[in-house]
């Protein structure tokens, strides 16, 4: 957005001002730089408009041409309404190569849509949209305060006593019949499939077999089930129980298939994966089943689809399949997942999470496009650990999160997340990644990290963009004592060294390079010791 979009609002203000007091102001605006007031791209549109006054027509419509496909790309990429749209018409922006081609374009007439229109929302401009108010239904206003007589055995909100009303962004009503949205639920636990065929299969059998063949089915299957009552053990057990006429009837008892039209084979058949009977097949296989056959059923008539926690019991390969099988499958939708997975929220973009808690709801959709990318390809980082802290301490390796705790407990007599703070083995190339989702929350968080030789290098320039109040940078100015290893060594004798490690070295040297070789064995018997050893300033300053 220009300058002067920014400052239109407050025209009404500038005209009510002295003749010379707008003179001093439109002096010092226009000698502020045109890119600014006009907006960050309009040298480049200035550059085309002096140079397509010389353009050939030809020239002139390939331009056109190019800044159409381009708005129907991000139409496509970016709006689900289009999204639907294009995908329903069979229309792809990159088959478009000259005006005739958009006779496949579902152009969107304005009673479709201008219903909804209205300013009436949380940046009060006239758009087209939903609002959503939870209010307390005043029909239930004396069984309210019946209950609020009894206010001390109250756990929960009464839910029953509120309602959600639906309006247009112009105010006006939306009933569930008007609403142009349709909406999928899908949680897999809670999904139960029938005793017998479940609905995919149905949709399989109805769609694959002619009436010939479901006459054939049904016949063999009653076949099968005359036949379970002539099998010899069969009769022998019906013999028996025939004997007992009188005991339990009068008339002959026997056990048998029902063959009637009642009982069906569609009833009977269980879906098997592998020869497996479904019920039987591992939890996570059963989990990403129920939600993909959900989707089959549901997918194609709704916008919206809600999925809860995909990843119950499943491994972070069938997760990514599975995943990757939703996008699929609602490609022009809007998912809306609830997980606890980091695997699955890095995996679909950290820059589309919602952090919703008591106090605030927080979007992450400003962080560096490298970033998300960077999330994206490695989805292994626990990035919802920084996300859910209360407060976050990054180290570069398992040895110094050993550290770290141990300085934690002795300073606090407790471990950090007792007081909900996570210490977090991030590795040092991941450090600015996790600092951009930390500024983007305004998390408090501090970070540990080696000189590796050159503090100003490697610290001052390296962290430079993340210098704000809430991130705390901590490391030991000292060349000498490059790594985490020697900086414990400086300040502790040999002997104390020695006795926590059960090693013999004699001198600081050779004990330095066993430090080194085994970084996390001694960080382990340094955590474990109630010796008292001394640890690093600069981690001190981590865990205040």
């Amino acid at each position: 957005m220009s300058l002067e979009d920014q400052l239109y609002p407050l025209l009404d203000s500038y005209n009510a001002l002295p003749r010379w007091a707008q003179s001093v102001l439109g002096t010092v605006y226009r000698r502020l730089p045109q890119s600014w007031r006009y907006g960050a791209r309009y040298n480049e549109f200035k550059r085309i408009a002096i140079a397509g006054e010389k353009w050939s027509v030809e020239e002139i419509q390939d331009y056109q041409l190019r800044q159409l496909r381009a708005v129907l790309h991000h139409a496509a990429n970016h709006c689900p309404f289009y999204q639907r749209s294009f995908l329903r018409a069979g229309f792809r922006p990159e088959n478009v190569h000259s005006p005739k081609d958009l006779k496949d374009c579902p152009f969107v007439e304005k009673p479709d849509l201008q219903y909804l229109r209205g300013s009436i929302n949380s940046q009060r401009k006239d758009s087209v949209g939903l609002k959503i108010e939870i209010e307390f239904n005043e029909d239930y206003k004396e069984d309210y305060a019946r209950l609020l007589e009894r206010r001390s055995e109250i756990r929960a909100v009464p839910v029953e006593y509120y309602r959600a009303n639906w309006y247009s962004f112009a105010n006006r009503p939306i009933t569930q019949r008007s609403l142009p949205i349709g909406l999928s639920n899908i949680d897999a636990t809670t999904i139960r499939l029938q005793s017998g065929t479940d609905y995919y299969l149905q949709d399989i059998i109805s769609g694959s077999l002619d009436p010939r063949q479901r006459v054939a089915l049904t016949i063999a299957y009653r076949q099968l089930k005359e036949q379970f009552s002539k099998e010899q053990f069969i009769q022998e057990i019906n013999s028996g129980l025939s004997q007992r006429r009188g005991a339990i009837t009068e008339k002959d008892l026997a056990i048998g298939i029902d063959i009637s039209q009642k009982s069906n084979w569609e009833a009977s058949l269980v879906p098997h994966l592998d020869d497996l009977p479904f019920h039987l097949i591992g939890k996570g296989e059963q989990s990403a089943l129920k939600i993909l056959l959900a989707l089959e059923r549901k997918a194609e008539d709704s916008q919206i689809i809600l999925v809860e926690e995909p990843e119950n019991h499943l491994s972070f390969s069938s997760m990514s399949k599975l995943i990757a099988a939703i996008q699929k499958k609602c490609a022009g939708k809007q998912i809306i997942i609830a997980t606890h997975s980091a695997y699955v929220l890095n995996k679909l973009g950290i820059e589309k999470v919602v952090l919703l808690n008591s106090e605030k709801i927080i979007s992450l959709n400003k962080l560096p496009p490298d970033t998300q990318s960077y999330f994206k390809k490695l989805s292994g980082y626990d990035t919802l650990r920084l996300i859910l802290a209360k407060r976050a301490i990054l180290v570069e390796g398992p040895s110094d999160e050993l550290i770290v705790q141990k300085a934690y407990l002795m300073k606090h007599k407790k471990l950090p997340l007792a007081d909900g703070v996570d210490v977090i083995n991030v590795r040092g190339l991941s450090f600015p990644r996790f600092l951009d989702i930390a500024k983007e929350l305004q998390k408090e968080v501090a970070v540990v990290t080696d000189n590796d030789g050159n503090y100003e290098k490697n610290v001052t320039a390296k962290y430079k963009p993340y210098d704000i109040p809430t991130i705390k940078i901590c490391a030991d100015r000292d060349g000498d004592a490059r790594t985490l290893e020697l900086q414990i060594a400086k300040i502790n004798t040999l002997a104390l060294l020695n006795g926590i490690f059960g090693t013999k070295h004699s001198d600081m040297a050779a004990l330095t390079e066993h430090m080194l070789n085994n970084k996390t064995e001694c960080a382990l018997k340094i955590f474990e010791t109630d010796k008292d050893i001394r640890l690093p300033e600069y981690i001190q300053n981590a865990v205040q």
